[in-house]
């Protein structure tokens, strides 16, 4: 238990937990206000993504923006964070390209899907820093 809670009061991760949070909490509402088997079912005829998969994958990312707010089980959530971002990278951008902006229709690179990644990787092996409940946790 303690490699999931122990963590260092470093403030720069409080700037990427709740940068994380921002924006895994703003996607994975636009994916569950659009409905959530809607976005599954296309993830699955387009990507070849089992549905119990896409919504492992949708649960990852609404609860684990919560978890990132509040520090709590960060580095698993930060885990599967990461193993979101590499596949949508893999799937989704890859074939795009890396830089986000192209022309429309023609789809993103991975460039912000990277980013993402690498914050979540950071959590994953920083954890959850300061103001968190894993330091409170891990005490």
């Amino acid at each position: 238990m303690d490699t999931i809670f122990h963590t260092e009061p470093f403030w720069p991760m409080v700037v990427v937990r709740l940068a994380l949070a921002i924006v895994f909490f703003a996607h994975s509402m636009q994916q569950l206000r659009g409905g959530a088997g809607k976005t599954i079912g296309a993830w699955q005829e387009r990507y070849a993504i089992p549905k119990p998969i896409g919504a492992l994958g949708i649960f990852t990312e609404f609860f684990g923006s919560f978890a990132m707010v509040l520090g709590l089980l960060a580095r698993p959530f930060a885990l599967g964070l990461a193993i979101f971002m590499f596949v949508a990278m893999w799937k989704a951008h890859w074939r795009h390209g890396f830089f986000l902006a192209h022309r429309g229709g023609e789809g993103n690179g991975i460039e912000f899907c990277l980013v993402l990644f690498l914050m979540a990787l950071a959590v994953l092996i920083g954890g959850a820093g300061a103001l968190s409940l894993d330091l409170k946790l891990g005490e």
